[in-house]
Protein backbone atom coordinates (compact mmCIF):
# COMPACT_ATOMS: atom_id res chain seq x y z
CA UNK A 1 0.00 0.00 0.00
CA UNK A 2 1.19 3.44 -0.79
CA UNK A 3 1.49 5.76 1.87
CA UNK A 4 1.64 9.08 -0.28
CA UNK A 5 -2.01 8.26 -1.62
CA UNK A 6 -2.52 10.21 1.62
CA UNK A 7 -1.16 13.46 2.46
CA UNK A 8 -1.47 14.43 6.01
CA UNK A 9 -1.34 17.96 7.90
CA UNK A 10 -2.28 19.08 12.15
CA UNK A 11 -3.11 22.67 12.39
CA UNK A 12 -5.16 24.13 15.00
CA UNK A 13 -6.27 20.61 16.47
CA UNK A 14 -7.27 19.92 12.75
CA UNK A 15 -6.79 16.58 11.11
CA UNK A 16 -6.05 17.76 7.09
CA UNK A 17 -6.06 14.19 5.09
CA UNK A 18 -5.62 15.36 0.94
CA UNK A 19 -6.27 12.13 -1.00
CA UNK A 20 -2.88 11.76 -3.56
CA UNK A 21 -3.47 10.33 -6.55
CA UNK A 22 -3.33 12.12 -9.55
CA UNK A 23 -2.59 9.93 -11.93
CA UNK A 24 -6.04 8.44 -11.95
CA UNK A 25 -8.15 11.44 -10.81
CA UNK A 26 -8.08 10.77 -6.99
CA UNK A 27 -9.64 6.63 -7.47
CA UNK A 28 -10.77 5.08 -4.48
CA UNK A 29 -9.46 1.50 -4.67
CA UNK A 30 -9.76 -0.80 -1.81
CA UNK A 31 -6.27 -0.18 -0.52
CA UNK A 32 -7.08 3.65 -0.98
CA UNK A 33 -9.66 3.72 1.16
CA UNK A 34 -8.75 1.17 3.26
CA UNK A 35 -5.27 4.00 3.60
CA UNK A 36 -7.83 6.79 4.36
CA UNK A 37 -9.68 4.54 6.87
CA UNK A 38 -6.72 3.98 8.72
CA UNK A 39 -5.84 7.55 9.69
CA UNK A 40 -9.42 8.56 10.69
CA UNK A 41 -9.64 6.13 13.38
CA UNK A 42 -6.02 7.16 14.45
CA UNK A 43 -7.41 10.21 14.81
CA UNK A 44 -10.88 9.72 16.28
CA UNK A 45 -8.51 8.31 18.87
CA UNK A 46 -6.07 11.04 19.03
CA UNK A 47 -7.17 13.94 21.91
CA UNK A 48 -5.25 16.53 20.14
CA UNK A 49 -7.44 16.08 17.32
CA UNK A 50 -11.24 17.51 17.08
CA UNK A 51 -12.08 17.39 13.65
CA UNK A 52 -11.02 16.27 10.28
CA UNK A 53 -11.30 17.94 6.91
CA UNK A 54 -10.92 15.19 3.60
CA UNK A 55 -9.83 17.33 0.89
CA UNK A 56 -8.36 16.17 -3.32
CA UNK A 57 -7.11 18.63 -5.53
CA UNK A 58 -8.20 21.72 -7.26
CA UNK A 59 -9.53 19.45 -10.86
CA UNK A 60 -11.07 16.65 -8.99
CA UNK A 61 -12.14 15.24 -5.19
CA UNK A 62 -12.36 12.00 -5.85
CA UNK A 63 -13.55 10.05 -9.42
CA UNK A 64 -15.24 6.84 -7.99
CA UNK A 65 -13.56 3.32 -7.52
CA UNK A 66 -10.71 1.78 -9.31
CA UNK A 67 -12.11 0.59 -12.52
CA UNK A 68 -9.44 -1.72 -13.05
CA UNK A 69 -10.38 -3.60 -9.86
CA UNK A 70 -14.09 -3.85 -11.01
CA UNK A 71 -12.81 -4.88 -14.05
CA UNK A 72 -11.21 -8.05 -12.39
CA UNK A 73 -14.01 -8.77 -9.93
CA UNK A 74 -15.83 -11.91 -10.26
CA UNK A 75 -19.48 -12.41 -8.28
CA UNK A 76 -17.49 -14.34 -5.39
CA UNK A 77 -15.13 -11.78 -5.32
CA UNK A 78 -18.03 -9.28 -4.85
CA UNK A 79 -19.56 -11.53 -2.27
CA UNK A 80 -16.48 -11.53 -0.25
CA UNK A 81 -15.24 -7.75 -1.23
CA UNK A 82 -13.85 -6.26 2.11
CA UNK A 83 -14.76 -3.04 1.01
CA UNK A 84 -18.90 -2.81 2.63
CA UNK A 85 -16.45 -3.26 6.11
CA UNK A 86 -13.97 -0.10 5.22
CA UNK A 87 -17.08 1.59 4.82
CA UNK A 88 -18.56 0.71 7.89
CA UNK A 89 -16.13 1.64 9.97
CA UNK A 90 -15.62 5.11 7.85
CA UNK A 91 -19.51 5.27 9.24
CA UNK A 92 -18.37 4.35 12.71
CA UNK A 93 -16.12 7.68 12.73
CA UNK A 94 -17.52 9.82 15.97
CA UNK A 95 -15.55 13.05 15.44
CA UNK A 96 -16.30 15.61 12.59
CA UNK A 97 -15.42 15.05 9.05
CA UNK A 98 -15.91 17.91 6.49
CA UNK A 99 -15.09 17.18 3.18
CA UNK A 100 -13.72 20.33 1.02
CA UNK A 101 -14.92 19.53 -2.59
CA UNK A 102 -13.00 20.71 -5.85
CA UNK A 103 -14.15 19.37 -9.07
CA UNK A 104 -15.54 16.23 -9.51
CA UNK A 105 -16.46 14.02 -6.62
CA UNK A 106 -17.72 10.79 -9.05
CA UNK A 107 -19.02 7.68 -8.02
CA UNK A 108 -17.08 6.18 -4.64
CA UNK A 109 -16.03 9.67 -4.07
CA UNK A 110 -19.36 10.78 -4.07
CA UNK A 111 -20.45 8.20 -1.54
CA UNK A 112 -17.30 9.33 0.27
CA UNK A 113 -19.23 13.29 0.47
CA UNK A 114 -22.88 11.73 1.64
CA UNK A 115 -21.17 9.67 4.35
CA UNK A 116 -19.48 12.88 5.61
CA UNK A 117 -21.11 15.38 8.26
CA UNK A 118 -20.83 18.49 6.13
CA UNK A 119 -19.44 19.36 2.65
CA UNK A 120 -18.13 22.54 1.74
CA UNK A 121 -17.72 22.74 -2.05
CA UNK A 122 -16.10 24.95 -4.62
CA UNK A 123 -18.32 26.89 -7.27
CA UNK A 124 -16.85 24.52 -10.35
CA UNK A 125 -17.58 21.21 -8.08
CA UNK A 126 -19.38 18.24 -9.37
CA UNK A 127 -21.59 15.72 -7.98
CA UNK A 128 -22.57 12.55 -10.04
CA UNK A 129 -23.30 8.52 -9.30
CA UNK A 130 -22.14 7.55 -12.98
CA UNK A 131 -22.14 3.49 -12.45
CA UNK A 132 -25.49 3.19 -13.73
CA UNK A 133 -23.13 3.66 -17.49
CA UNK A 134 -21.39 0.91 -16.64
CA UNK A 135 -24.38 -1.69 -15.98
CA UNK A 136 -23.83 -1.12 -11.90
CA UNK A 137 -25.23 0.52 -9.60
CA UNK A 138 -23.75 2.38 -6.34
CA UNK A 139 -22.61 -0.17 -3.92
CA UNK A 140 -21.14 2.30 -1.05
CA UNK A 141 -24.63 4.10 -0.03
CA UNK A 142 -25.56 6.14 -2.67
CA UNK A 143 -28.80 4.94 -3.11
CA UNK A 144 -29.55 5.18 0.56
CA UNK A 145 -27.73 8.32 1.85
CA UNK A 146 -28.70 10.18 -1.26
CA UNK A 147 -32.66 9.93 -1.03
CA UNK A 148 -31.90 10.96 2.45
CA UNK A 149 -30.86 13.80 1.74
CA UNK A 150 -32.16 15.46 -1.71
CA UNK A 151 -35.82 13.13 -1.90
CA UNK A 152 -36.80 10.36 -4.22
CA UNK A 153 -37.42 12.23 -7.34
CA UNK A 154 -34.00 14.14 -7.75
CA UNK A 155 -32.37 10.92 -6.27
CA UNK A 156 -33.76 8.64 -9.37
CA UNK A 157 -32.52 11.25 -11.94
CA UNK A 158 -29.20 11.29 -10.69
CA UNK A 159 -29.00 7.70 -10.38
CA UNK A 160 -30.92 6.73 -13.35
CA UNK A 161 -29.50 8.94 -15.61
CA UNK A 162 -25.67 9.38 -14.16
CA UNK A 163 -25.68 12.59 -14.48
CA UNK A 164 -23.58 14.87 -12.51
CA UNK A 165 -25.29 17.86 -10.59
CA UNK A 166 -23.35 21.37 -10.04
CA UNK A 167 -22.39 22.86 -6.70
CA UNK A 168 -25.55 25.70 -6.89
CA UNK A 169 -27.93 22.79 -7.59
CA UNK A 170 -26.19 20.64 -4.45
CA UNK A 171 -26.92 23.25 -2.29
CA UNK A 172 -30.01 23.74 -2.69
CA UNK A 173 -30.59 20.25 -2.45
CA UNK A 174 -29.49 20.38 0.51
CA UNK A 175 -26.03 17.99 -0.44
CA UNK A 176 -24.07 20.81 0.09
CA UNK A 177 -23.93 23.53 3.58
CA UNK A 178 -21.55 26.48 1.71
CA UNK A 179 -20.49 27.16 -1.74
CA UNK A 180 -16.66 28.94 -1.96
CA UNK A 181 -14.69 30.40 -4.20
CA UNK A 182 -12.73 27.34 -5.53
CA UNK A 183 -9.05 28.42 -4.25
CA UNK A 184 -10.38 28.82 -0.88
CA UNK A 185 -12.40 25.69 -0.33
CA UNK A 186 -10.25 23.96 2.24
CA UNK A 187 -9.16 26.78 3.89
CA UNK A 188 -13.21 27.60 4.83
CA UNK A 189 -13.49 23.64 5.47
CA UNK A 190 -10.45 23.94 7.99
CA UNK A 191 -11.66 26.95 9.56
CA UNK A 192 -15.09 25.68 9.93
CA UNK A 193 -13.34 22.32 11.21
CA UNK A 194 -11.21 24.32 13.95
CA UNK A 195 -14.83 26.04 15.37
CA UNK A 196 -15.87 22.65 15.87
CA UNK A 197 -12.42 21.15 17.10
CA UNK A 198 -12.42 24.42 19.92
CA UNK A 199 -16.38 22.54 21.75
CA UNK A 200 -16.12 20.65 24.15
CA UNK A 201 -15.10 17.13 22.57
CA UNK A 202 -18.05 14.89 24.76
CA UNK A 203 -20.77 17.04 23.13
CA UNK A 204 -19.42 17.10 19.81
CA UNK A 205 -19.32 13.41 19.56
CA UNK A 206 -22.76 13.52 21.38
CA UNK A 207 -24.01 15.95 18.43
CA UNK A 208 -22.77 14.45 15.80
CA UNK A 209 -24.47 10.98 16.66
CA UNK A 210 -27.57 11.97 17.73
CA UNK A 211 -27.76 13.78 13.95
CA UNK A 212 -26.74 10.72 12.37
CA UNK A 213 -29.51 8.62 14.55
CA UNK A 214 -32.37 10.78 13.33
CA UNK A 215 -31.74 8.67 9.84
CA UNK A 216 -32.72 5.54 11.04
CA UNK A 217 -35.15 5.84 14.00
CA UNK A 218 -38.21 7.62 14.63
CA UNK A 219 -39.05 11.04 16.16
CA UNK A 220 -39.88 9.74 19.70
CA UNK A 221 -36.47 7.18 19.74
CA UNK A 222 -34.66 10.00 18.25
CA UNK A 223 -36.25 12.53 21.09
CA UNK A 224 -35.03 9.69 23.96
CA UNK A 225 -31.67 9.38 22.71
CA UNK A 226 -31.04 13.13 22.65
CA UNK A 227 -32.00 13.53 26.16
CA UNK A 228 -30.10 10.66 26.81
CA UNK A 229 -27.33 11.88 25.26
CA UNK A 230 -28.15 15.77 27.23
CA UNK A 231 -28.69 13.71 30.68
CA UNK A 232 -25.17 12.04 30.09
CA UNK A 233 -22.94 15.33 29.52
CA UNK A 234 -24.93 17.15 32.65
CA UNK A 235 -22.78 15.39 34.68
CA UNK A 236 -18.88 16.23 33.09
CA UNK A 237 -16.27 18.70 33.49
CA UNK A 238 -16.74 20.37 29.98
CA UNK A 239 -20.19 21.27 30.99
CA UNK A 240 -19.45 23.11 34.26
CA UNK A 241 -16.78 24.57 32.25
CA UNK A 242 -18.48 25.83 29.86
CA UNK A 243 -21.28 27.30 32.30
CA UNK A 244 -19.07 29.10 34.62
CA UNK A 245 -16.58 30.22 31.29
CA UNK A 246 -19.92 31.91 30.00
CA UNK A 247 -20.52 33.97 33.07
CA UNK A 248 -17.20 34.77 33.79
CA UNK A 249 -17.16 36.59 30.57
CA UNK A 250 -14.31 34.16 29.40
CA UNK A 251 -13.23 31.63 26.92
CA UNK A 252 -14.13 27.81 28.05
CA UNK A 253 -10.77 25.26 28.71
CA UNK A 254 -12.63 22.17 27.75
CA UNK A 255 -10.64 18.95 28.48
CA UNK A 256 -12.84 16.07 27.09
CA UNK A 257 -13.87 14.82 30.98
Amino acid sequence: MQTDWLLAHIEHRVLTLTLNRPDVRNALSTDCLELLVDHLEQADKDPQIGAIVIAGNPRFFAAGADLKELQQQTVAAAITDRRPQVWRRFSQISKPIITAVNGYALGAGFELVLASDVVIAGETARFGLPEITLGLIPGAGGTQRLVRVVGKSLAMQMVLTGEAIPAQRALQAGLVSQICVDGLVVEYAQKLAQRMADHAPLAVRAAKASINAAQEISLSEGLQLERQYFVTLAGTDDRREGINAFFEKRQPKFTGQ
